[in-house]
């Protein structure tokens, strides 16, 4: 269990040296083990020398003594208000440690606490967010700096090499748990989202990883490295992973991207070629939807034609079974209204002697010279 304080830079027992009873831990956060007090009989000595040179008669006397003993008495109430008090800051926290276990956490603001060795006092910042990046190194500026093949270089599910670089940013969620149950956050929380990162990449394919699943394996990614530091109990919250890089290597992307052009070109292809589709198909539909219909009206009107002539056979007949005289003369004259309905006719008589040829008025060709006249 480490006893040093991340945020603040202050050793516990153990950077001082001396162990529980050593030197007091400082804090230069301003809110450590408090500053060292002053001698008091040095401090006493030097202001009754002052006294003695400042006052009439070389300082004796009872006066005297009453202005030293008050004197002091300020200088121990404010080294002890000094000594027992500390300042915990607006971004920090307070966590103390009575006997080096675990006590109590104050809020920001001015505390106080037993004097050291009883009470140690660590303040970490629970505000302040942390960014470690995985694939790159960073340069003394902070900038991103070299790419790290053996962190970025990952296997996809289908097989693949993806080159990702993220980072991820992180702050204080259990100060206690931050502070003595990891002895390097940063290194923690770096491994464990490089594992995460890995996980997630194993699982997926790399055409979405490289397009529309970005926020996804984010989000995916985010979960499980908050589930693994939980279970570390590194009182760590994770507030954010963010892809920076998702590429193929850098040997193959050239290639990679001819593969991914290819790939857009039968897209495209395809989408054409549906689109054609599905405008010829609706009109072969049609025209064979109205192609049926056009034989289904066909057929009732044939079976209309073919059916009302066998009603017609059929009371011919029936007329024909009551009166078959009378019947066959209709038949007869029917075939001859029928047959010469259409054809110039000539009309002789015989009994009537001579050539027994009969004048014919066309009454019809008389109405059609009529109707053309009036025209």
């Amino acid at each position: 269990m480490p006893w040093d304080n991340q945020s603040s830079g202050d050793g516990g027992w153990k950077s001082t040296g001396g162990g529980p009873w050593g030197q007091p831990p400082r804090n230069s956060g301003g809110g450590g083990g408090g500053p060292t007090p002053p001698d008091l009989e040095e401090l006493l000595r030097r202001s009754q020398d002052r006294l003695k040179n400042v006052l009439p008669g070389g300082g004796g006397g009872g006066v005297n003594r009453l202005v030293i003993i008050g004197i002091a008495a300020v200088v121990i109430v404010f080294a002890a208000f000094q000594f027992l008090t500390f300042r915990v800051q607006a971004d920090e926290v307070g966590v103390v440690l009575q006997f080096g276990k675990f006590n109590r956490q104050v809020e920001p603001g001015l505390n106080l606490r037993l004097p050291y060795p009883i009470e140690t006092v660590y303040t970490p910042r629970v505000l302040f967010r942390n960014q470690v990046t995985i694939g790159q190194g960073a340069t003394s500026s902070g900038s991103a700096g070299r790419d790290i093949p053996e962190e970025s270089l990952m296997l996809t599910g289908d097989e693949n090499i993806v080159d990702i670089d993220f980072a991820v940013f992180w702050r204080i969620g259990d100060a206690p748990n931050y502070l003595f149950n990891m002895e390097d956050p940063s290194g923690t929380v770096k491994d464990a989202a490089e594992s995460a990162m890995r996980e997630v990449v194993g699982r997926s394919d790399i055409s979405p990883l490289l397009t529309q699943a970005r926020l996804i394996t984010e989000t995916e990614v985010q979960e499980l490295l908050q589930k693994t530091l939980d279970s570390y109990g590194a009182g760590v919250l994770v507030e954010q992973v963010q892809l920076q890089k998702v590429d193929p290597p850098e040997q193959v992307i050239d290639a990679f991207r001819d593969v991914q052009a290819a790939r857009a070109d039968q897209e495209r292809l395809q989408n054409e070629a549906q689109t054609y589709a599905n405008r010829v198909i609706p009109e072969a539909r049609g025209q064979a939807s109205q192609i049926t219909e056009a034989a289904i009206a066909y057929r009732d009107r044939i079976t209309n034609e073919a059916q009302g002539q066998a009603d017609r056979f059929t009371q011919v007949y029936d007329s024909y079974i009551t009166a078959p005289d009378v019947t066959r003369q209709r038949m007869y004259l029917e075939t001859l209204e029928e047959v010469f309905s259409n054809t110039s006719k000539v009309i002789i008589d015989e009994s009537s002697g001579g050539t027994g040829v009969i004048p014919y008025l066309p009454l019809d060709s008389l109405e059609r010279r009529s109707t053309g006249g009036n025209n």
